[in-house]
């Protein structure tokens, strides 16, 4: 008889038929401080049962489904009509549909809305983060649409929706709709105000679009958030994809993007042909003013993405190390594997607590009480230091979490490489680094208030540990000299990131997450690379802190 030579031994087992919410303990406690007790419950109730379902084997296979059969773009049909539809693979619209009806869409208005949509987002991305991008901009699109009370009477209620209706129909026929955006173009990128596209006025608020968009995102979805040229300047317009009449607005998708990642869902070139329909919000000349309340939520949900991103690179290297044998034991039991893996425990953890610090700032600010107008002087400083620094660090935690596999998270099936490919996405969208860092130096030179209530959440922090406040202390010198500051300001926006994510920590993580961080990105004890932290460190205890269970 032949020797078997197949026998698999030493290989984890794949992590699946988990809760990603429950199993998350950085998560699970940012949710519990920043939500009312009264809302607990509830919230833990739903945040669990979407836990469960992006940690099972089929939502996890619906992920890599929509991976594998990316959109395909159908311009015409059988007859010769234009039709400009964007066919997804089904998978794609059960995990839309799960996310919506989980209220990913649903925050504005409602008690503790920001944090428990926040978290949910966190939570479902992780089994496919494509389709977070279309429940991004619906969410985001709210401030936009409240500026024509009239067309949020409208779009509000569809956008906000717990149903998800993927066809295309007049809005008033949907029980629940979805807002993409078209922004940049060819010659502009990031610089909107080079913007080319022409809007001429017809009726009052109606006009009529002429142009060509260089990334419309998520061309599926029901309306648009669009810049034009109006005769006062540059606006902001809702361009619906279907008429109230129920015929197809002038919407031509020339054609869709081959991305690095983000397979999954859809990115388009587009075409306004001078017949395009679209309806005025705000003033004419004022559309970036229009549309910063839209920018600023998702940029908040790049911190998210990115975080989410991170967890389950650093779950799967937990994983894969805790049950994988080398050299006569765990490798999550060898001291410079342990090290590793908690370095990118930090960086998680840090991402996750400062995400969701941010998306209570928002809940603050909207109920009215005594620190709203200090949270939102927060916000608006505090997101573009998030957004640049958070996104900015994804792809090093997922390169290195995928290397703990070794070749095994080099292969496709290991999920790995898809992390690392979207990796890089969130630092690009909604203004890459340098647009980030300018914002950071508008507001330092602008909006006084947006320092002072930066300076007194980072100060709460303050004699908890000799390392953060010797940081803080040189972040004040740097701050009190502005000369120079454009060329300087990447270095200057890490150092407030750095900061208050070590406040933050400081004030609610572990003792030993929060010495770990502080030792190594705030007092200079750790490396360029992860796994430098001091062998000093409680690190078993932050590695097994980061371990799901299952």
């Amino acid at each position: 008889m032949a020797r078997t030579t197949h026998t698999v031994t030493n290989q984890p087992p794949p992590l699946v038929g988990y809760d990603v919410y429950t199993g998350d303990r950085a998560l699970v406690e940012a949710v519990e401080r920043h939500l009312d007790p009264g809302l607990l419950e509830e919230a833990r109730e739903s945040l669990a049962l979407l836990g469960r379902a992006t940690g099972s084997e089929q939502v996890r296979e619906w992920g890599e489904q929509a991976n594998e059969n990316p959109p395909r773009l159908r311009t015409h049909d059988r007859y010769g009509h234009r039709v400009d539809e964007v066919h997804f693979h089904p998978a794609w619209h059960r995990l839309l549909g799960r996310s919506v009806s989980a209220g990913l869409t649903d925050a504005w208005d409602r008690p503790g809305g920001h944090v428990r949509r926040a978290a949910g987002f966190l939570v479902a991305t992780q089994a496919e983060a494509g389709h977070g991008c279309p429940l991004s901009m619906t969410h985001a699109a709210v401030p936009a649409l409240r500026i024509k009370p009239e067309l949020a009477e409208v779009w509000e209620p569809a956008a906000r929706s717990h149903v998800y209706e993927r066809a295309l129909l007049p809005v008033a026929e949907k029980p629940g709709a979805l807002l993409g955006m078209a922004m940049t173009e060819k010659q502009g990128g990031s610089d909107v105000r080079a913007n080319t596209t022409e809007a001429r006025p017809l009726a009052a608020g109606e006009y009529v679009l002429t142009g060509h968009k260089w990334f419309c995102s998520a061309p599926m979805s029901d309306a648009f958030l669009v810049l034009a040229q109006a005769p006062a300047g540059l606006t902001c317009f809702l361009v619906p994809r279907v008429l109230a009449d129920g015929s197809r607005n002038a919407f031509a998708i020339q054609r869709l993007k081959d991305k690095l990642g983000n397979r999954s869902n859809a990115s388009a070139e587009v075409e306004f042909d001078g017949t395009t329909w679209a309806r005025r919000i705000g003033e004419e000349g004022r559309g970036v003013r229009s549309i910063m309340g839209m920018v600023a939520a998702t940029r908040l949900d790049c911190v998210l993405g990115s975080a989410a991103l991170m967890r389950q690179a650093v779950a799967q290297a937990v994983h894969h190390c805790a049950h994988r044998s080398a050299f006569g034991g765990p490798l999550a039991e060898k001291p410079l594997m342990r090290n590793v893996l908690a370095d990118l425990a930090l960086e998680s953890e840090a991402a996750t607590v400062l995400g969701m610090r941010l998306a209570a700032a928002y809940d603050a600010a909207e109920d009215g009480g005594a620190d709203a107008d200090r949270e939102r002087a927060l916000l608006r400083i505090a997101v573009p230091v998030a957004k640049y620094w958070v996104t900015k660090r994804c792809t090093p935690v997922v390169t290195e979490a995928l290397e703990c596999l070794g070749g095994n998270g080099y292969v496709e099936e290991s999920g790995m490489p898809r992390l690392l490919r979207e990796s890089p996405l969130n630092s690009v969208w909604e203004g890459s680094g340098n647009v980030q860092a300018l914002d950071v130096v508008r507001v330092l030179r602008t909006e006084p208030l947006s320092l002072d209530a930066f300076l007194r959440e980072v100060g709460a922090a303050r004699g908890a540990d000799h390392r953060f406040d010797r940081a803080v202390r040189d972040l004040l010198a740097e701050l009190a000299d502005l000369n120079g500051i454009e060329a300087r300001a990447r270095r200057l926006v890490e150092r407030m990131a750095l900061v208050l994510q070590g406040a933050l920590l400081v004030r609610w993580a572990p003792p030993e997450v929060a010495d770990a961080f502080c030792a190594a990105r705030l007092g200079g004890d750790g490396g360029a690379a992860f796994g430098t932290l001091p062998h000093t460190l409680d690190l078993r205890a932050v590695v097994e802190r980061a371990r799901v269970e299952v």
